[in-house]
């Protein structure tokens, strides 16, 4: 199906939390077959974490249940010799595996890219980590809010007041999932197939910055935080309504020229201080308060009609409750509904991905596994019998 372009491509994820389950995430939902494969009795520690302490106390907490539908989950001690040889095993009939362990436990374990490719070359091994798998930073340990610290993230987001301040979500781990994503996928299509990929959060972030690094790396200007005022032009920004913020983009002449007609304000088109582009951004503070005291008037949901119907871009600062219940999310089919997710007694919504195909969201079929679930599926592939993977699991390999 043209929804499922990675049909029969197999994905191990040893990956933990967000960066690396988000990838995989990605993956299966594109049609790969991902086997996730975790610490026998704990298994991924995004099974703990969330806002519902009942589903983290069983295994299934918020956390992991966001990013892991459609994955299968296999329990491998891998410090064991003989878990390491099971892995080797998956390794070998595997296109991709993904890891965001720190730098060098894969090798110390025995299943470093140079043995596993060694027993099959054509494997895509993709290791993510916070800085990369070299440097002096490569043994630091990396959550997403370190390293949103150490790319400048923090030191221009926010104003001059409440800077340095992380982004609200965890952007890092994030953009690392979706950079190791792309770099699956292009690796995929190439030929001969096989491929060593060293995904570093921090410059995956950096990359995301393009402007605000090439104002510096060419301009000389040195990033500042600006709240939520668009430096590049004005009036641009939030701006205050009756009920809340509203963001409006006058970027252009024209759309400046025609917000103050419809705000009753044509007598600041003729003032010098906002003739030009550059004016508007040298004054934007004054304008900004002078726009206001017509916004203020009435809820930003009518502006935001009134301004985008005469070509101004504008739109209300919604919540994420709001966000999820409008049309434009609730009907495109970006919400998942499973009514039978393993431990649970009532069904769950997750997001799938932000992308449609031929007009329909790429989707998977199965809720987040419980930990060990397809242990005697994947597991017995390998030509493990029932007895074998009784005394693994009683001996603590699997």
């Amino acid at each position: 199906m043209a929804t499922d372009p990675l049909a029969g491509v197999r994905v191990l994820d040893l990956t933990n939390v967000l960066a690396g389950p988000f990838a995989c995430h990605q993956l299966a939902h594109m049609g790969a077959e991902v086997i996730k494969v975790e610490a026998p009795g704990r298994g991924d520690l995004a099974r703990n974490l969330g806002a519902d302490p009942e589903l983290s106390a069983a295994g299934m907490g918020i956390s992991f249940l966001a990013q892991n539908a459609g994955k299968k989950s296999v329990t491998v001690n891998l410090k064991d010799r003989r878990g390491a040889d099971l892995l080797r095993g998956l390794a070998r009939e595997a296109d991709v595996l993904i890891e965001n362990f720190r730098p060098g436990v894969m090798a110390r374990l025995g299943l470093g890219p140079e043995v596993l490719r060694q027993d099959n070359p054509r494997l895509i091994y993709c290791a993510i980590s916070g800085f990369g798998q070299e440097g002096p930073w490569v043994s630091r340990p990396a959550y997403d809010q370190i390293v949103q610290g150490a790319s400048g993230v923090m030191s221009i987001t926010g104003d001059a007041d409440s800077a340095p301040m992380r982004v609200g979500y965890p952007l890092s781990d994030t953009v690392g999932g979706l950079t190791a994503a792309m770099a699956v996928c292009a690796a995929l299509h190439a030929e001969p197939r096989g491929a060593e990929i060293d995904v570093s959060m921090l410059e995956a972030t950096l990359a995301t910055m393009g402007w605000v690094v090439s104002n510096y790396l060419i301009g000389g200007v040195e990033p500042a935080p600006h709240g939520n005022e668009n430096t590049t032009s004005a009036p641009s920004g939030a701006f205050q309504a009756a009920d809340g913020l509203l963001n409006i983009a006058a970027n252009k002449d024209e759309q400046w020229h025609a917000l103050a007609r419809h705000l009753g304000r044509e007598d600041l088109l003729a003032r010098p201080e906002y003739l030009t582009r550059e004016d508007r951004k040298a004054n934007r503070l004054r304008l900004r308060a002078e726009l206001e005291t017509v916004l203020t008037t009435r809820p930003a949901a009518e502006w935001e009609s009134e301004l985008n119907a005469i070509g101004v871009p504008a739109g209300a600062v919604l919540t994420v409750p709001e966000v999820l219940a409008h049309p434009q999310i609730a009907d495109r089919g970006m919400i998942a509904h499973f009514d039978d997710v393993p431990g649970l007694t009532r069904g769950i919504e997750v997001l799938r991905t932000g992308v449609k195909i031929d007009g329909a969201p790429p989707s998977v079929d199965s809720p987040p596994p419980a930990l060990g679930a397809h242990n005697a599926e994947i597991l017995g592939a390998l030509g493990l019998t029932s007895a074998e993977l009784r005394q693994l699991e009683e001996e603590g390999v699997i």
